[in-house]
């Protein structure tokens, strides 16, 4: 005997030939193996993919790849219909719902130690870093440049990897690209709210008019850019790095009292309403707040979206508010609007007072972060 017949993969070479006659009664532009559905297990239990085999390499090499699965993310040649792993249908690459696009966005800030227990962030000495507030403008510059080009890396990675054209999407699509870029947003078809944002999601009803979902979704932004930079302000004040302790402890801070809770929610309306058709500014919830409550914080995060909401894309937005608002515009609300800035160093010291005190309210609510800090 010369061994078993498993032996006998040793002695296997390719027969040309046939490959060829094969090849030319199927063309290989027909030919496509899914890494998914084309897999076995040997003897020993090992996977083979058959991708690793030459001739079929050369045949998937010379496919292109037209359609996508929304879950998963494979690729698939134009004749394919189904992703059979998800269940679902696939989608063309080049006209890809920007709804089912996912973006990575990790926000991070390094520095010289990390420190992700609550007691070790909470110190007396780390209350007494904040009160010294060793930050200058050029600190807070620094950290919104790195924020602002993260986000752009994160949207041009997008448009790249999904090919996606720009002009071909409409307004409400780019602005929901945009917003990926930064944080995950997901719908929601119940309820009364427009909107929210927690913890680095944003939800959106998407039975609105399409202007309403884009002012919609730059108010819940506004929300996760101030919490991304007091807590890399934080970070910065304390040289630690970035963690989910640290943001849980600056979403305690935004919430723990009336003041900071309204301050947060000023912002967000204001940066709404500098993207909206002037005189459709919705200060609802405001009326009886004083105009002074707002910071220069918000005219930061305008300033950081305007960068992506160039003057092209304002118009468009507007355009989209004149196409679907009938209502008359209520330039009552403007009487909200606050027309004064504070000045550079009237902004550090509103950022030390508002980290300060709420940091010290932190000190005493350490199981309320324990619940938030879960809730990631």
């Amino acid at each position: 005997m010369y061994g078993n017949l498993n032996n006998l993969s040793e002695y296997v070479t390719p027969d040309i030939e046939k490959r060829q006659l094969i090849d030319d009664i199927f063309p290989r532009e027909k030919v496509f193996y899914s890494r998914k559905a084309f897999r076995l297990e040997n003897a020993e239990h090992r996977e083979i993919d058959f991708m690793e085999d030459a001739c079929l390499c050369d045949a998937v090499a010379d496919i292109e790849l037209t359609k996508i699965c929304p879950k998963c993310g494979e690729k698939y040649p134009e004749y394919e219909n189904f992703c059979f792993e998800c269940n679902v249908k696939l989608k063309d690459i080049e006209s890809f719902d920007v709804k089912a696009i996912t973006v990575e966005h990790e926000f991070t800030f390094t520095g010289s130690e990390t420190l992700d227990e609550f007691a070790d962030i909470l110190t007396q000495e780390n209350l007494i870093r904040i009160n010294d507030f060793q930050f200058e403008m050029a600190d807070f510059d620094k950290i919104i440049k790195s924020i602002q080009s993260t986000a752009l890396k994160n949207l041009d990675k997008a448009i790249k990897d999904n090919k996606i054209r720009l002009d071909d999407l409409t307004i409400l699509e780019k602005v929901i690209l945009f917003t990926k870029a930064f944080v995950d947003v997901e719908y929601k078809s119940y309820g009364a709210e427009l909107g929210y944002y927690s913890f680095n999601k944003i939800h959106v009803d998407d039975r609105q008019l399409d202007s309403l979902q884009i002012t919609t979704m730059l108010h819940e932004l506004t929300h996760f850019l101030n919490k991304e930079m007091l807590t890399h302000i934080l970070c910065n004040l304390l040289d630690v790095s970035k963690t989910r302790e640290m943001e849980s402890i600056i979403a305690f801070i935004l919430s723990f009292s009336s003041e900071n809770c309204l301050i947060d929610e000023y912002a967000a309306h204001t940066v709404e309403g500098r993207f909206t058709l002037f005189g459709y500014q919705d200060y609802s919830s405001f009326l009886s707040i004083q105009k002074t409550i707002e910071r220069t914080d918000a005219n930061v995060i305008k300033g950081i979206m305007e960068s992506f909401i160039d003057d092209d894309l304002l118009f468009e937005i507007k355009a989209q508010f004149r196409q679907d608002i009938l209502d008359d515009p209520n330039y009552a609300q403007l009487r909200l609007e606050n027309c004064t800035l504070l000045n550079d160093e009237g902004l550090l010291r509103a950022i030390q007072f508002v980290l300060l005190e709420g940091f010290a309210a932190a000190s005493a609510n350490i199981g309320k972060l324990m619940e938030i800090n879960e809730m990631w």
